[in-house]
């Protein structure tokens, strides 16, 4: 399957999948592709009600359901709730524990690491993600353990990165 890597190969495998693409559906998928970030469906219904795209909050938690059920957009469980994103290549996430934002990176572990996990498992590797967690500034480089946040209590922006 080619995999997503804008709104329009979106659109396009929601059609080729024979769902319904509804003015609330194209909004949400215009919206996530639009920011850029990872957003709350909260976040999503307040951002498309201030643009005067009338939705009701139903609606954003339906179509957000059946579009990560489908693979089209990304659903990141957080102990406060679900994040959703747009869905480019595969990548992993890096958890700014100083500013809450979740960083799109794109990493290639050496073929050698895989075939290592491969040969201990047993399981034949075909993607992976990592999720890294820590600090932008010096200053909180190294916190008493009391200081350091939870990787659930992250909360919802996101970059791109290549590494």
């Amino acid at each position: 399957m080619k995999p997503i890597r804008s709104l329009e190969d979106a659109l396009n495998r929601c059609q080729g999948m024979g769902m319904r693409l509804s003015r609330q559906r194209r909004f949400i998928l215009e919206l996530l592709w639009q920011a850029q970030e990872h957003l709350s469906a909260r976040e999503i219904y307040d951002r498309l009600n201030q643009q005067g795209k009338a939705i009701g909050h139903t609606s954003v938690y339906q179509n957000l359901e059946a579009l990560s059920r489908e693979g089209i957009i990304e659903c990141i469980e957080r102990s406060e709730g679900r994040l959703y994103g747009n869905i480019s290549d595969s990548h992993s996430h890096v958890n700014c524990l100083d500013t809450a934002q979740i960083l799109d990176v794109h990493v290639e572990l050496p073929a050698d690491l895989v075939a290592q996990i491969e040969q201990q498992t047993g399981v034949r590797i075909v993607d992976y993600r990592i999720d890294f967690f820590g600090y932008r500034s010096p200053d909180s480089a190294h916190p008493s353990p009391s200081d350091t946040p939870k990787a659930s209590e992250t909360a919802n922006t996101s970059e791109n990165l290549w590494l």
